[in-house]
């Protein structure tokens, strides 16, 4: 499942930071390699979990690679999250009906 893909891929808190860099703008390995106190290699390996994840592409100028974010790669995630709205209105009251019974 896709899903589970991503999911992988933003689990890691290094990761999710990397793709919140190339969500601003589109950016080299070298370029974020200065954002972060880890190795390029490092580097390297996150990105390819997220474009394994579809959340980043790639993009080669001679021998430089940039990366940027893919916006459709969010698309499952959040087809996901949508599956289970239903449920949140009924949670928000519950939750309010409980609040109010408590003491303050």
């Amino acid at each position: 499942m896709i899903e589970t893909e991503i999911f992988r891929a933003l689990a890691d808190p290094t990761r999710r930071a990397v793709f919140e860099r190339v969500a601003a703008r589109e950016m080299s390995v070298s370029e974020l390699k200065g954002h972060f106190a880890v190795s390029q290699p490092a580097i390297s390996q996150h990105l390819a979990a997220l474009k394994v994840a579809g959340l980043v592409s790639e993009r080669r100028e001679g021998r430089f690679a940039y990366y940027r974010a893919e916006p459709k790669g969010m698309a499952p995630l959040l087809s996901w999250i949508e599956r289970y709205r239903a449920f949140w209105p009924e949670r928000v009251e519950k939750l309010k009906d409980v609040l109010k019974g408590m003491n303050p």
